[in-house]
């Protein structure tokens, strides 16, 4: 079975995208990495993407490649140029950004769509991955990540699904959420706003499994 490599920035990401592994693909054998100063040290530095950034991100995928990893995938939305130029280095195997799949999916839907992030970063870093045909309203659920971190599991999910409700009321047709700490959110954000909600944990899955067993059921 491909073994693969699972790099996270955040410890939420680390339950969401292994029990998606968990439900649809179980038989893939996964590493996980988690080095959680990559988002704290965005936030708080002010440089940026910069050139130590990628450094960092180059060693965490050569770290992975070194163990004998046949895919890599990156779980934080955030540092979507380090995790591009990984890709370009390591061309040999599958790179996933974690929200690739689910951009995709978005181009098939009409309308407005609203992407949620509770973290500031990734809402510079990835509205330019979709594509210019797809009009886009950006939502931060400021407090959040910090209800998360405090283990306050409800206040999170409900500042997430109150902008859900906010992006509805401003015409938007369907929801994104930006990161994969935000899936936990999804059943109260189609509540809230009545629209269909997608998230990037399993799209990701399905698509790195497509990548590396092309024809297997998924």
């Amino acid at each position: 079975m491909p073994r693969i490599a699972l790099i996270h920035a955040l410890s939420h990401s680390v339950e969401p995208i292994n029990a998606a592994f968990v439900r649809d693909w179980p038989e893939a054998q996964r590493m996980n990495l988690l080095d959680d100063s990559l988002s704290a040290d965005l936030a708080a530095g002010g440089r940026g993407l910069d050139a130590a950034m990628h450094a960092r991100f180059e060693r965490l995928a050569q770290y992975a490649v070194d163990t004998g990893a046949d895919g890599i995938l990156f779980t934080c939305s955030a540092f979507g140029p380090c995790i591009e130029a990984v890709a370009r280095r390591h061309a040999a195997l599958p790179v996933l950004k974690p929200n690739e799949a689910m951009v995709a999916q978005a181009t098939q839907g009409q309308g407005k769509l609203g992407l949620i992030a509770s973290f500031a970063a990734t809402l510079q870093s990835m509205p330019p991955e979709f594509p210019a045909s797809v009009p886009l309203e950006l939502a931060l659920a400021e407090g959040a990540l910090e209800a998360l971190h405090a283990g306050d599991g409800a206040t999170h999910d409900a500042l997430v699904a109150a902008q859900a409700r906010a992006l509805a009321a401003r015409g938007c047709t369907r929801i994104a959420l930006a990161q994969f700490s935000l899936a936990r959110a999804r059943a109260a954000c189609e509540q809230a706003s009545g629209l269909p909600v997608l998230t990037t944990v399993d799209s990701a899955v399905r698509a790195l499994r497509a990548r590396l067993q092309p024809g297997d059921p998924a």
